[in-house]
Order: C-alpha cells, then sequence, then structure tokens
C-alpha cells in the first residue's frame, strides 16, 4: 500500500503542484496562532505548544490510519495519497532551481540572482554566476530532503502520521526556532519558546537525514561521499546540514560552502566536497542526483513489496 500511495501522490503531484509560498505562509499562520496562545517566554511554553501543535495532528492522523486499517482498508490509499500530496512538496521549490539552471544557461546572470534571492530569501545581487550554481545546488540538496526524502521515509516506517510529523515540526522548528531571537509577527519570541522546537525536529531528523546522505552517496560518487561525510560535515556550523551538503558535494564531485562574496552568508563557511568549483553543469548533475536517489527509494520499497508479497 505505501508504494502504490507513494507514486500516486508523487504523479498528482506532478501534474498539480501546491504552492511553495501558499504552504508557508499557512504553516506560518497555523505556527503565530499557537505562539499567540501558548507563548509566555518559559521553554515549557514552547514544549507544550509543540505538543499540540504536532502531537496532537499527528495522533489525529494515526487514529484515523488505524481505524480505517481495521473498518475501511480502501480508504486507507485515499489517506495515505492525501497525506503525502499535503506534505511532500517534489514540485513546490523545484521551478527556482530549474529556472535559475536555465537562466544562467542563458547568461541571465541577473535572473538567476533575482530567482535564487527569492528562494532563499537573502539579497543576491552582487553574487557571481559561480556562487549563484553554488549557492543554487546547496539549497536544492537541502529542500529535497527536507520537502521529499525525509517526509517520504518517516512515511515507509510510520504512514501518514510519519510524513505529518516531519512537515509540522520542521515548519514549527523554523518558525520558532530561527526567529526566535527576532520575534514572530512583532511579538516577543524569547529564545526558551523556540528550543524545544528545534530540539524535537533534530531528533525527529536524526534518522532521515543520515538516510538521505547514505542515498546521495549509493547513487553517486560512494567514496567521495563519505569521505566528505566523515571529514567535513562536523565543522559546517550546523552539523546536521553539514550531513546532507558534504555527502551531496561528494557524490557529485563538486566544491561546495566557501564564503560568497561580500560576506552574503557570512564567513563561516568551510569548503565542503572535492573536486571542481560549481557551474552550471554541476546543476544539471544536481537534478540527476536527486531524480536517481528518489528511484532508488522507491525501489528499495517495490523490493520490500515483493518480498513480503511471495512470503
Amino acid at each position: 500500500m505505501s508504494l502504490f500511495s507513494i507514486i500516486f501522490a508523487l504523479a498528482i503531484e506532478q501534474v498539480k503542484p501546491l504552492s511553495g509560498a501558499r504552504v508557508d505562509a499557512l504553516l506560518a499562520a497555523y505556527g503565530r496562532q499557537l505562539e499567540a496562545w501558548f507563548n509566555a517566554g518559559e521553554r515549557h511554553h514552547g514544549v507544550a505548544a509543540w505538543c499540540v501543535g504536532v502531537g496532537v495532528p499527528t495522533a489525529i492522523v494515526l487514529g484515523l490510519h488505524v481505524a480505517l486499517a481495521h473498518f475501511a482498508p480502501p480508504l486507507v490509499l485515499a489517506l495515505s495519497v492525501g497525506v503525502l500530496y499535503l506534505t511532500v512538496g517534489f514540485r513546490q521549490y523545484s521551478h527556482f532551481f530549474t529556472d535559475i539552471h536555465l537562466a544562467l544557461r542563458l547568461g541571465e546572470i541577473d535572473q538567476a540572482r533575482a530567482l535564487l534571492g527569492e528562494w532563499r530569501g537573502v539579497n543576491s545581487d552582487r553574487l557571481s554566476p559561480g556562487e549563484v550554481a553554488r549557492l543554487a545546488i546547496e539549497q536544492a540538496l537541502l529542500h529535497s530532503h527536507r520537502h521529499v526524502f525525509a517526509p517520504l521515509f518517516l512515511f515507509m516506517l510510520f504512514g501518514p502520521a510519519g510524513a505529518v510529523l516531519y512537515r509540522l515540526s520542521l515548519a514549527l522548528s523554523r518558525l520558532w526556532g530561527e526567529v526566535a531571537d527576532a520575534g514572530v509577527a512583532g511579538t516577543a519570541a524569547p529564545k526558551e519558546f523556540g528550543q524545544f522546537a528545534r530540539q524535537a525536529q533534530a531528533v525527529v531528523d536524526w534518522l532521515p537525514q543520515r538516510a538521505t546522505a547514505t542515498a546521495f552517496a549509493v547513487v553517486g560518487d560512494f567514496e567521495d561521499a563519505v569521505y566528505c561525510w566523515r571529514t567535513q560535515s562536523e565543522v559546517w556550523p550546523d552539523a546536521a546540514t553539514g550531513i546532507l551538503l558534504a555527502s551531496g558535494a561528494g557524490a557529485l564531485g563538486v566544491r561546495l560552502g566557501m564564503p560568497v562574496q561580500a560576506g552574503m552568508d557570512g564567513d563561516d563557511r568551510p569548503i565542503l566536497g572535492t573536486g571542481d568549483d560549481a557551474d552550471v553543469d554541476f546543476m544539471q548533475s544536481t537534478i540527476g542526483l536527486v531524480w536517481r536517489t528518489l528511484v532508488l527509494g522507491i525501489l528499495l520499497l517495490a523490493l520490500f513489496w515483493v518480498a513480503s508479497w511471495v512470503g
């Protein structure tokens, strides 16, 4: 059932993708409302808000899944496809990467910079073509994990509830954790309130991150990917993100990281990967890496399904 759910959901998403901006806006509104209800400046308020915002919807979907499996098995497929369509966004953000790739191919560097700035939410007007390609590849590797591979991985382990758990946990971690000092919607958002959301997301994403990094290595340059993962990921400011970027860079044979012009992302960007500097050709290779990783996951799931059916 999981195999067909994933195939149907991905097919529907290819034909009628949801708007990434609209999904983000809805999740941001959801998170702001939870914060308005719970945030009184203490860590335990953040714990309560996370349990209500993530735990309750996950438990509801899990209960519904169990009930349908017992009383109406055919509806399990509909539930799974619906949840995956809402939580897996293969095409929600891929258009940014595709458009940047095309703009660089055509020599339209200003257009590529504008698209990258819109995608990352950071001014990119002074970047060179190589820096645009490098940052776009980094963003594509991270987005493919967060919006495709991680929710699919937890779906395969825990059913629809796993995908809901990941998507909501990621959204609240980014909303409450990354803007904890600045506040949300102009209100005070003490660091303590978002602390648990960040920690919970780290736990939820621990296994999916390593599964994605392993898949990158398998479908790319395995030796370099493993080497970069083991030796370079820890030096990245966020070691968890470093695992994905180092493995992806090694699999592609490209150098990522490194400070960019005018210190746009700060200077704490050590070199990740081996090989040549990023350019538009490596962007094409990145597309191939992401698709091969997706195909690998589907093939493995198909093999498990056939083995269970035969058994």
